[in-house]
């Protein structure tokens, strides 16, 4: 039986866990966020400012979310933990429940304090180019298989970049290239299943995108790519133009 994700609202093609992978080496990624709803973690999140976490707007499963920042296990109560309240969410204005615009900004009750445990990563610049077929990488809480249970320690794994006519040939209208970017894995090393949503892409150690969705059936299927949503600044201030970033 599951512990850490129960009863987990499925959200169509729009539900993305590590599948294999490694685990992390515990808080070597102080940006990462779980999102927890009655001390159950449902998403990932990126911290980007003392008070602000980004992550996917599907990932809004109750008014009443925390945040927990510092984090390896979320299974214990670690001393390196933050407990943060979410006291507003902003999605993305175009966000309509699908697959496009599937953003968000959390405004926490309260800043973090930033550490070695807990620190802010920044946003992509405009002219970032990504390239096909560099690899890049993925971390979370999600699955561990793809009918399985969520990972209570932070897991990592290896995604590469693909063409955008890759991904347009195989998801059609789900996909759009102006603010989506896809990968492709190794079924052997595996990648980003359900409860991963909101967490990182990361090329050449910076922040590129926020992973969105997968195959609702089999987050494993080496045929369809994962989707990843640009997490570059023009994007997120769309969700919220009064925001200063």
């Amino acid at each position: 039986m599951c512990r850490y994700l129960p009863s987990l609202l499925m959200l169509g093609s729009s539900e993305s866990g590590i599948v294999g992978g490694r685990v992390a080496k515990p808080h070597s990624r102080p940006y990462m966020a779980s999102l927890q709803v009655d001390e159950h973690h449902r998403c990932g999140g990126i911290l980007i400012r003392e008070d602000f976490v980004l992550t996917a707007a599907h990932c809004k499963l109750s008014d009443h979310m925390t945040v927990v920042l510092g984090a390896h296990d979320i299974s214990k109560r670690e001393k390196s933990q933050q407990r943060i309240q979410v006291a507003e969410f902003y999605p993305h204005k175009r966000f309509n429940g699908n697959t496009d615009y599937d953003i968000m900004l959390l405004k926490l009750k309260h800043s973090a304090t930033l550490n070695k445990y807990v620190n802010v990563i920044r946003l992509p610049k405009r002219d970032d180019e990504i390239l096909a077929n560099i690899n890049c990488e993925v971390a979370g809480w999600g699955y561990t298989e793809p009918d399985g249970c969520p990972s209570s320690v932070l897991k990592e794994t290896k995604e590469k970049m693909q063409f955008p006519f890759e991904c347009k040939k195989i998801w059609a209208d789900s996909f759009n290239s102006q603010h989506m970017i896809c990968t492709k894995f190794d079924k052997k090393k595996g990648g980003i299943c359900k409860g991963d949503s909101g967490g990182p892409l990361m090329c050449k150690s910076k922040l590129q995108g926020i992973t969105a969705f997968t195959l609702k059936s089999d987050c494993n299927n080496p045929k369809y790519p994962h989707i990843i949503v640009l997490a570059r600044r023009e994007h997120i201030m769309l969700s919220v133009m009064r925001i200063i970033l």
